[in-house]
This record gives structure tokens, C-alpha cells and sequence, in this order.
């Protein structure tokens, strides 16, 4: 069975316009979030982190009149072109696009310039498709927080049957209206900067990004990351709460783990959903008890970027990525005392380790749930 690799990728956010920044913000311990003001929802504003609209539209002149694309489209185009850039060879008649979005463009919802149909799924990916030129038809994942992660899933599954000789994985999701108010109404969102697994976590903090992936294989590099396998399971719960035994992440990681023969003491690091939510990180913690993975050192990327949703995983994965590249742990922003209860390593402050297996888990609304294996192989 061929072996496909996470290659060359770029993350669009508020802590830069390539992955490099990205990663440079991450060791400064710097975080995408600020006091944004929303009269509508919070009379004293609330912490996310947004992209400024006149920063964007800047870094898009290169590409195309920012007036005819919407916020997010442009991010999506942005993260896609720097890939397709790096990788001047990729054959556009045989690459696949698997794009990951839990609400796409619902900010045209509103006073929207743009034809109706922008507003759909499918309308998204025609555009950025189309943009570029791919020729096969483009691949929509929407499964709630799970989607980047189970995008990339799918393109590695339909290089393995042929459909594609590679594939473009790119995700991303804005901190719209209709976002703010749908995690308002579960009285979710936190009055300050999310602080995951932490004993004074009240809620999460959105983000908005894009991020995109080439996956595929290569006999080029001396050093890269191999996805070795995915799992998903849906506990069906409920329509939004997690749920209180683990049972559907713990399933998850057990299956992942025992398919692939892989050993828990080799597992270098967990990349965790961690939303700050009290449930959400409760429901992780006793999932990874469950499955023996208490002392893996772990952390949560939602103190830098907050929740971005669909581009949540897909970035957490790059970030892993990077990770294993460069034998580098990030801390969990924001944490302070461990405030679930059961034990778990989080990490605290950067450090550098040889690693060379990570597991990438996370899980969303209606109970879906994903765990994933990425390794280090050198030549």
C-alpha cells in the first residue's frame, strides 16, 4: 500500500501569512487573540482571533480583485497558492482538492453583494477550484470539529484507490454572526482568552483561519511525515454535548492503535482537541485515562488560534507536523492548573524532544470523533 506524506503547506490566521510566521509566534508564546467588539452579543466584547480584512485583501492584490471574493474564499485561495508555489510540478489534471469547512461563506447570509447560491457548499469549492484550475471535481468535508483532520483522511484515501495522484487538503471557517450567536446560545464562549484543561477554563475563544496541505507520495525528501492511518467513530450522544464516559474517543484511539500494531509507550505527543470547554476537555481526559495515554506529553493550540472549526484539526496537524520535523513541543497557552479529573501531562513551557510518532485526536458536535497517526521516516 503506498505511503502518502504531508508535504508542503501554508497557514493563513492572525499569526501570519505562511507557516513559518505561524510557527515563529508559537514559540514566542504569542497568541491570534484580542478583545473584539460585538455590541450585538457582549456589551464589553469578547476574545477571538480575526483576520483584519484590509491586511487580507492587501496580501491578495497579487492574486485577483479582493471585491470579488468573499473573506473566506480569499483565505482559502491564499493557503492554496502558496502550496501549489512551492510545488511549481503539481499536475492540476491529476491533484485532488479536498476542501474542510463546517459553515463556509454563512457570513453572505447577511448583506451580501454576492449571487445566492454563494451561500452553499458546493459553490465554495467550485470557486476556489476554479481559481486555480483543477480539473477533477472538488471534495466537501463537513463533519462538525472534526473535518480538517477527517479531510485529510479522505485524500489519503482516494490517492490509495487511484482517484487522485495527489491531493490538496485546505480548511477554514470564519468567526461569523451566525457562529457567535449559535455558541452564545450554549453560553460557550469564554469572557477571556480560553485557557484549555485548565481548573478556571470557562468556555472557549473562536478564530478564524485557512490553512492547506499537499498530500501525497515522495521519494524526495531525506526527512518527512508519514499519515499512517485514521479513525473515526460517532458516539451519538448529543447534538452537541460530549460524551461523559469518553466512550466514542476512547473506541477511536483503541481501534487506531490496534490495527496499526502501535505500542502507547511510543506515542511522543498528543496533539488534543482541548476547547476549554467544562465538558469538552472533562470527556478528553477520561478518554485518554481510558487508553492509557495520561503521561503522553500533550497539548491544545486553541490559546493561540482559538477554535477555528473546520481548519481547527487540519492546522493542529500541520503544526504536528512541524513538530516532529523539528523535535520541538509547544506549550498549551494559557494553562495554569489542571482542572479536569483525571491526570493528564500537559505541556507547559516549550521544550525539545526526539520525537517521531504523534497522535492527533479531536471531536465535535453530534458526537463524531477522529484519532490519527503521524510519523517521522527519514531516508
Amino acid at each position: 500500500m503506498t505511503t502518502n506524506y504531508l508535504l508542503a503547506d501554508a497557514i493563513i490566521s492572525p499569526l501570519g501569512f505562511n507557516t513559518e510566521e505561524n510557527l515563529e509566534n508559537l514559540r514566542k508564546e504569542r497568541s491570534g487573540l484580542k478583545l473584539h467588539q460585538n455590541e450585538r452579543f457582549f456589551k464589553e466584547g469578547f476574545y477571538a482571533g480575526i483576520l483584519s480584512h484590509e491586511i487580507l485583501n492587501r496580501a491578495f492584490l497579487d492574486l485577483g480583485k479582493p471585491e470579488n471574493f468573499s473573506k473566506l474564499e480569499k483565505m482559502m485561495i491564499l493557503a492554496v497558492h502558496k502550496v501549489i508555489a512551492n510545488n511549481p510540478a503539481v499536475n492540476l489534471k491529476s491533484t485532488g482538492l479536498v476542501i474542510s469547512t463546517t459553515k463556509g461563506n454563512i457570513d453572505l447570509i447577511e448583506n451580501s453583494t454576492f449571487e445566492k447560491d454563494r451561500i452553499y457548499l458546493w459553490k465554495l469549492a467550485k470557486v476556489v477550484a476554479d481559481f486555480f484550475g483543477f480539473s477533477k471535481t472538488p471534495i466537501i468535508v463537513s463533519n462538525a470539529c472534526i473535518s480538517g483532520a477527517l479531510a485529510i483522511k479522505t485524500a489519503n484515501e482516494l490517492i490509495r484507490a487511484e482517484r487522485f495522484e495527489n491531493a490538496i487538503v485546505v480548511g477554514g471557517d470564519l468567526v461569523s454572526d451566525f457562529v457567535v450567536s449559535g455558541f452564545q446560545s450554549f453560553q460557550a464562549i469564554s469572557t477571556k482568552p480560553c485557557r484549555p484543561y485548565s481548573n478556571d477554563r470557562n468556555g472557549i475563544s473562536l478564530g478564524e483561519a485557512a490553512a492547506a496541505v499537499l498530500i501525497g507520495p515522495s521519494k524526495t525528501a531525506e526527512t518527512k511525515v508519514a499519515y499512517i492511518d485514521a479513525v473515526t467513530t460517532n458516539d451519538a450522544n448529543h447534538i452537541s454535548g460530549p460524551s461523559r464516559t469518553g466512550e466514542g474517543l476512547h473506541r477511536c484511539i483503541e481501534e487506531l492503535l490496534g490495527r496499526n500494531s502501535i505500542i502507547r509507550e511510543k506515542i511522543d505527543h498528543l496533539s488534543a482537541h482541548g476547547t476549554a470547554t467544562i465538558y469538552n476537555d472533562e470527556m478528553e481526559a477520561i478518554a485518554f485515562n481510558r487508553s492509557q495515554l495520561n503521561q503522553v506529553p500533550m497539548h491544545s493550540l486553541k490559546g493561540y488560534y482559538g477554535h477555528t472549526l473546520g481548519a481547527s484539526a487540519l492546522i493542529e496537524s500541520i503544526v504536528s507536523k512541524h513538530s516532529l520535523l523539528n523535535n520541538e513541543l509547544f506549550s498549551s497557552l494559557n494553562f495554569t492548573s489542571l482542572g479536569v479529573t483525571k491526570p493528564l501531562h500537559i505541556i507547559k513551557e516549550h521544550q525539545k524532544k526526539d520525537l517521531k510518532l504523534t497522535l492527533k485526536t479531536a471531536s465535535g458536535f453530534g458526537g463524531c470523533n477522529i484519532a490519527m497517526l503521524l510519523k517521522k521516516e527519514s531516508l
